[in-house]
Parts: C-alpha cells; sequence; structure tokens
C-alpha cells in the first residue's frame, strides 16, 4: 500500500465524514473505494472518447462501402 497525503476541500471533507458517520465504514476504505469507481468510470469515458473518433475516421469509408454494396444488389 501506497501512503498518500491530499488536501481536500472543506465542504467535501464535512459530506464524507457525514457519509461515513452513517455507512460504518473506515476513511480509508471509503475513500480506496471513491478512487477505484472514479478510475472505472473514467477508463470508461476514455474508450468512448476513443471509439467516438475511430468511428468518425471510418464514416466515410463505411458509407462508401454501403453505396458499393447497394450497386452491386442492383446490377445482379
Amino acid at each position: 500500500m501506497k501512503t498518500v497525503s491530499l488536501k481536500i476541500d472543506d465542504s467535501i471533507f464535512e459530506e464524507t465524514e457525514k457519509v461515513l458517520s452513517k455507512v460504518k465504514k473506515p476513511r480509508n476504505r471509503y475513500i480506496n473505494e471513491a478512487l477505484d469507481y472514479y478510475n472505472r468510470l473514467q477508463r470508461r469515458l476514455i474508450i468512448e472518447k476513443r471509439l467516438k473518433k475511430e468511428s468518425q475516421l471510418v464514416k466515410e469509408d463505411s458509407i462508401s462501402v454501403l453505396k458499393e454494396f447497394e450497386e452491386i444488389d442492383y446490377a445482379g
């Protein structure tokens, strides 16, 4: 395990303390779970952004290929 020192906004700290008192979870565990959740979310957003970019790159080629297939269907 790594030790990390961080500064947290007072309002976020206070809200976190309120939540912790209700969920009965150690602060360290809570922060680890929050970071894990946020990392997974960010990975999904990165993948989504990459897929959108790649989709745009192949869009014109896809339309061209579809037109070629349509012409083949009508030629037969």
